[in-house]
């Protein structure tokens, strides 16, 4: 590996993207220490740390929001605008068209997912500021002050300037900018949590995290890069004056291909009900005659979908499940499948083509979403299962997330893949021997 390392450095054309990725991470990482103004930025931090839904989205933001900075929702605007847009492809027929039309259709796809980022960055910045107002933390929050536009715009431009600097990852680098940006975030607390932990080393538990780190680490990659491969028979066919010779292939069906947007689902669904309901509960220390109906429903709603519970583990992993079925089936398609190789001449072997191929697609879809799901929901709620192994689930606050492993093993595998690619076209040894 460090062999490929040095060989993709010494190409010029490689190690300039490296470089240029480099770089544009260091930019973000300095623009996450700007904040926006008139917000206490302290006071932001120790909310985050006592409220789970907004560590979640100070993952998905690079580590932007909890130091409230200007790139405080990060892309996670753009990502919901994508998640959106790849919803509507599904079911729009002019967008299934544009889909269709190569890279002129991806071109304007992408670019309706930017228009969409802008309301949906406005509208989260103002939800960041009734957050941050309710808990006293805002003082002046009106929609009509020149304050709160002030801020809205900000966190609107900041959100727009990590999206120009993750579209210009993608174009000039190496690997997905979007996902860049997030795993920068996340690797960026790794020497403080181990900072943390050597003010106060215990090697025993250093050495079990190791281990299962390890563990945890090879599964993901394991999983992440199974695939199902059906075979595909070719035969001969004559196109205009044309003869085409059949031939062998296979179609590729990945054990996960929801990534990790069921997690992201799952998790948001979860957390968006307390998080509401955690503004009607009634202060510490309030007179039980003064309690309200209210305030009692929301004290059972905090306390059943507490992350600590039992009935919020079940809820995660079923409805993490649930929804890489869900977004499964938006992605691969059986009868488009069955179509596309009934038009190419195309047909897997002891398979009809037409509904007997579509209907085997999908049953083979169906068993491997199933070790997919159990796979996504397995990490979404090993969290919740580390501190029985570990006391205090970390290292001295460095913890060990599910989904931010997942995030973090995803892009560095996809990049090692890329840099392969390159070095092959160059005759270099890399990665994969």
């Amino acid at each position: 590996m460090f062999e490929a390392l040095v060989n993709a450095f010494r190409a010029p054309d490689i190690r300039r993207r490296i470089l240029f990725v480099l770089g544009m991470l260091v930019v973000y990482r300095a623009l996450a220490v700007v904040p926006v103004p008139a917000v206490d930025q302290a006071a932001v931090s120790d909310l985050i740390e006592s409220q789970t839904f907004l560590q979640l989205l100070d993952l998905f933001s690079g580590g932007g929001l909890s130091t409230f900075s200007i790139v405080a929702m990060g892309v996670n605007p753009y990502i919901n605008a994508s998640i959106i847009m790849q919803l509507m492809t599904g079911v729009v027929p002019r967008l299934q068209a544009l889909s269709r039309e190569g890279e002129y259709g991806r071109n304007k796809i992408n670019q309706y997912t930017r228009y969409l980022t802008v309301p949906l960055a406005l509208l989260q910045a103002y939800g960041y500021l009734a957050i941050l107002s309710a808990s006293g933390i805002v003082t002046d929050f009106d929609i009509l002050s020149f304050a709160t536009i002030s801020q809205m715009v900000t966190l609107t431009a900041g959100t727009i300037l990590a999206m120009w600097i993750g579209e210009l990852i993608t174009e000039r680098g190496i690997g997905n900018g979007i996902s860049f940006i997030i795993f920068a975030g996340i690797v960026a607390r790794v020497p403080q949590g181990v900072a943390s932990w050597l003010s106060q080393p215990n090697v025993a538990e250093g050495v079990l995290f190791v281990v299962l780190a390890v563990v945890v680490v090879a599964v993901i990659v394991y999983i992440q890069e199974g695939q199902r491969r059906i075979p595909i028979q070719y035969a001969s066919r004559v196109r205009g004056r044309r003869m085409y010779q059949g031939g062998a292939t296979f179609l590729p069906l990945r054990v996960n291909q929801a990534g990790v947007i069921p997690i992201i689902f799952a998790v948001s669904i979860l957390l968006f009900p307390s998080q509401i309901a955690s503004y009607f509960q009634a202060p510490p220390g309030t007179d039980p005659s003064q309690i309200t109906l209210a305030n009692q429903i929301a004290e059972g709603i905090v306390g059943f979908l507490n992350p600590n519970g039992w009935a919020y583990v079940v809820l995660y992993f079923l409805l993490t499940v649930g929804f890489t079925y869900f977004y499964t089936a938006f992605t691969f398609k059986p009868d488009e499948t069955a179509d596309q190789l009934r038009k190419n001449g195309g047909f897997i072997p002891g398979i009809r083509p037409g509904a007997p191929t579509r209907d085997y697609l999908a049953r083979v879809v169906f068993r491997l979403s199933l070790a997919g799901a159990v796979f996504l929901g397995t990490i979404a709620v090993a969290p919740v299962a580390i501190p029985l192994l570990v006391p205090g689930g970390s290292l001295g606050g460095l913890a060990l997330g599910g989904t931010a492993l997942l995030i973090v093993v995803s892009v560095v595998v996809e990049t090692m893949k890329q840099i392969e690619a390159q070095l092959m076209m160059r005759n270099y040894e890399g990665f994969i021997r």
